[in-house]
C-alpha cells in the first residue's frame, strides 16, 4: 500500500512516537509511507515525500511534529476538497493524527473521496468520543502538575489564592485530571456551572479549617479567568494571583505514557488500514485493550469528565 500519513490540527506531544511507529512498521510490512508536510494544507498542496525508518531516527523522545501541523480552513470548503480529494488519488489509505476536528477531516475526505482513512486519536484534552484516552492527555497532565507544584510553593509562602487556567475551551477533561492530581482546593469547568458565591463560599470555608493558601485550576472554556481574579480580589479582599499555563501545556519531551501510547497506536494504525471490513476506522484504547473501531464513533460527543474525580477534588480539600 500507499500511505498518506499526515499529523493536522493541534500538536500533542508522543505524536512523534506515533510517526515513528507507523513509518518503521509499514517499511517491515512492506508498505510505503508518504509524509504530508503542514497536515490537510500540505495535501493540497502536494507537499509529501517518501518516508523510510532512518527519516524517524532520534525523534521518540521530541515533542510536536516533525511532519508539522496547520489548521486548513480552506479543506472544508467544496474546493478545498476536491483538491484533497485528487491528491488523495496517489494513495491507498490515509492516516491522520490528530483531535477532534482532524478526525472530522478525516470522516469528510473519507466520504467525499471513498478513501480509507485511519484516524490516531492524539489531543491533549482527551475529548474525542470512542476511546478513553488519547496521545499527548498524559504529558500534558503531567506538565501542569509540575507547573502548580511550583507554584503552591509561592501560595503558600505568601498566603494567596491562585487561579490556574488550563487548557480546555469546551471540555474539562485536562482540568479534572490536573486538579485532581495537583491537590487544587477546586476545579472548574465547562460542563459544571458555577457561580461566584460558590466559590467564595469554598473559600471562606477553607479560611475557617485553618487554610492560608489555596489553588483553583480553570478549564479555560469555564469563564473569562481573569474577570473572577478581579472579582475575588474586590469582593473578599483575597489576596489573589492568575496564572495562565497556556501553550506550555501543548510542549515538552512526551511522558513514557505517552510515547507508549503513540508506538501502541501506530501499530493498531496498520491493523486498521488492513482490516476491509470497514473503510474508516478510529484507533481506541477501551478498557485497557488496544482496538480500531468504526469512525463514525469518533464523531458521537464524547461523555462529560468522571464526575466522581470531579467530586473527589472538593472531598480531598479539608
Amino acid at each position: 500500500m500507499k500511505i498518506a500519513l499526515a499529523t493536522t490540527g493541534g500538536d500533542a506531544p508522543g505524536m512523534n512516537a506515533a510517526i515513528r511507529s507507523v513509518v518503521r512498521l509499514a517499511t517491515e510490512m512492506g508498505h510505503q509511507v508518504y509524509g504530508i508536510r503542514r497536515g490537510y494544507c500540505g495535501l493540497i498542496e502536494r507537499d509529501w515525500w517518501a518516508m523510510g525508518p532512518r527519516d524517524v531516527s532520534g525523534i521518540v523522545n521530541q515533542g510536536g511534529t516533525i511532519l508539522r501541523t496547520l489548521r486548513c480552513p480552506y479543506v472544508e470548503t467544496e474546493e478545498g476538497l476536491s483538491k484533497a480529494c485528487e491528491a488523495l488519488s496517489n494513495f491507498d489509505a490515509l492516516i491522520v493524527i490528530g483531535g477532534d476536528g482532524s478526525i472530522r477531516g478525516g470522516w469528510a475526505l473519507h466520504e467525499r473521496c471513498g478513501i480509507k482513512v485511519v484516524a490516531v486519536p492524539a489531543s491533549i484534552d482527551n475529548d474525542i468520543a470512542g476511546t478513553d484516552t488519547t496521545i499527548g492527555f498524559d504529558t500534558a497532565v503531567n506538565t501542569a502538575v509540575e507547573a502548580i507544584d511550583k507554584i503552591r510553593d509561592t501560595a503558600t509562602s505568601h498566603e494567596r489564592v491562585f487561579v490556574v487556567e488550563v487548557m480546555g475551551r469546551a471540555r474539562g477533561f485536562l482540568a479534572v485530571s490536573v486538579a485532581l492530581a495537583a491537590g487544587a482546593e477546586m476545579v472548574l469547568i465547562p460542563e459544571h456551572p458555577f457561580t461566584l458565591s460558590e466559590i467564595e463560599s469554598s473559600l471562606d470555608e477553607g479560611e475557617k479549617k485553618g487554610k492560608s493558601s489555596s489553588i483553583i485550576v480553570m478549564a479555560e472554556g469555564a469563564g473569562y479567568a481573569p474577570s473572577l481574579v478581579e472579582r475575588l480580589a474586590r469582593d473578599r479582599n483575597y489576596s489573589v494571583r492568575l496564572s495562565v499555563l497556556g501553550y506550555m501545556q501543548r510542549g515538552g519531551n512526551p511522558t513514557a505514557t505517552s510515547r507508549l501510547l503513540g508506538a501502541l497506536f501506530g501499530e493498531e494504525a496498520l491493523r486498521a488500514a488492513q482490516d476491509d471490513r470497514e473503510q474508516a476506522w478510529l484507533v481506541a484504547s477501551v478498557d485497557g485493550k488496544l482496538v480500531h473501531r468504526p469512525l463514525v464513533d469518533a464523531l458521537k460527543p464524547k461523555d462529560g469528565p468522571d464526575m466522581r474525580m470531579f467530586d473527589l477534588v472538593s472531598r480531598l480539600a479539608v
